[in-house]
């Protein structure tokens, strides 16, 4: 297990992701920009900045090792600044789309695409208001909303086809419990690799990666 540090650099990640070497540069050109922006755009929390490699970059890359097509159509729901997408998108997965309705964000996510010549695909709107005929295989999320409402989200944009992949934290349990009033569904529930140590040197727990699969509503 990932032991999640403030000195958790790009080169522990590189090890515990298996990334190549033009990979790991890349995010490590996209972990520059987050912080060039930072003042202008609050793209991430300021006090986990200083923790980008495990907080948010090794956070987001731990969906890859789910996603078992990379060229699998994936719509990150939110994407503020692009984690999880965009780090999918670096990684090798062909075919994400990033939708985000705050244009200041979107311009930051464009300007990762062109200075990482990823294939990511900018959406600049509302995720009610996204229209696609095509079907998605994945359906993610990250910090957006509480699960009840990322699953009327998804339900929209899910033709019975989609997997969920939404990463949660230590309140996930309750977050379910109100989900199933409403939601009928299959949940794998994945231990997130992004954690840290408590004073005492134990391992504190963060969140979990929620896969689900079968998406419906009750009475519908």
């Amino acid at each position: 297990m990932i032991k999640a540090k403030t000195s958790f650099t790009k080169n522990d990640f590189a090890q515990n992701m298996s990334v190549s070497r033009e990979t790991l540069e890349k995010l490590s050109q996209y972990s520059e920009l987050v912080r060039q922006r930072q003042e202008q755009v609050n793209l991430v929390g300021p006090n986990t900045l200083g923790d980008i490699w495990c907080r948010h970059m090794l956070d987001s890359a731990q969906l890859f090792n789910l996603i078992n097509d990379k060229n699998a159509r994936i719509i990150d729901l939110g994407s503020g600044a692009g984690f999880p997408g965009l780090v999918l998108s670096i990684m090798g997965s062909s075919s994400v789309f990033l939708v985000e309705s705050n244009k200041k964000k979107c311009r930051f996510l464009s300007e990762v695409v062109r200075a990482t010549n990823c294939s990511a695909v900018v959406y600049n709107g509302r995720i009610e208001a996204y229209k696609d005929e095509r079907d998605f295989d994945y359906i993610i999320a990250r910090a957006l909303a509480p699960l009840d409402r990322l699953l009327k989200l998804s339900f929209s944009l899910d033709r019975g086809q989609a997997r969920c992949l939404f990463l949660k934290g230590r309140n996930y349990e309750q977050e379910l419990i109100q989900a199933k009033k409403k939601w009928n569904m299959d949940v794998q529930i994945h231990r997130s690799l992004s954690f840290t140590l408590s004073s005492s040197a134990e391992k504190e727990f963060r969140g979990v990666v929620l896969e689900i699969n079968n998406l419906r509503l009750k009475g519908g």
